[in-house]
């Protein structure tokens, strides 16, 4: 039997342990949830193609800003993507938010990867599964609620109105919240609201 570590690189074989120890979960791969990922890819067969060169955290922006040379701590695609690979649904969306929600969608890993896996296709995967099972980080609900009570993300405020008047700017359409509320409901995500 081989171990769900083998081909990590130390950090992230010392990451995957530290939090196998500290989740207590069933660590067991879930073949399924592999096969969900592969089946939300554009081109399923080129996820297998990846030969761990680690250009994608090493080129990563925000894997540089949480990363420090001396801990395991920190935002990391490749590790991400190696733990979907072997179906560790349990560690990706049950530990810290920094996990999956760190991706920006950058497209930078995208960009680099000598293989074209399209990493951030599968974040955004994870992502919606942490939110289908009502996981996600507590400013994605909030940002959410403000675009649905506002139709924007950022409502309208004075200070931003007569900055744009000084520049003679024309006055920002309000969107239609009716409508974008309409949207939302259509598309479920009030339910999903906190």
């Amino acid at each position: 039997m081989t171990t769900p570590c083998v081909g990590l690189k130390p950090r992230d074989k010392k990451n995957y342990l530290k939090n196998k120890k500290k989740s207590g979960k069933n660590m067991e791969a879930k073949s399924e949830f592999r096969k969900k990922v592969e089946d939300f890819h554009i081109e399923p067969d080129v996820i297998k193609t990846c030969y761990k060169c680690s250009k994608c955290s090493d080129n990563c922006p925000i894997t540089a800003v949480t990363t420090d040379n001396y801990t395991t701590i920190g935002y990391n695609p490749r590790g991400n993507f190696l733990m979907t690979l072997l179906g560790q649904e349990n560690l990706l969306l049950g530990g810290d938010d920094l996990v999956i929600w760190g991706c920006t969608v950058c497209d930078t890993c995208d960009e680099v990867c000598p293989e074209n896996v399209e990493l951030t296709e599968i974040f955004t995967f994870l992502k919606n599964q942490s939110v289908a099972l009502g996981k996600g980080p507590e400013f994605v609900y909030s940002q959410t609620k403000t675009i649905f009570e506002n139709g924007k993300a950022i409502p309208s405020q004075p200070a931003i109105e007569r900055r744009r008047e000084q520049l003679n700017l024309p006055k920002v359409i309000e969107p239609d919240i009716g409508e974008i509320k309409l949207l939302l409901k259509n598309m479920g995500i009030e339910k999903k609201l906190k």
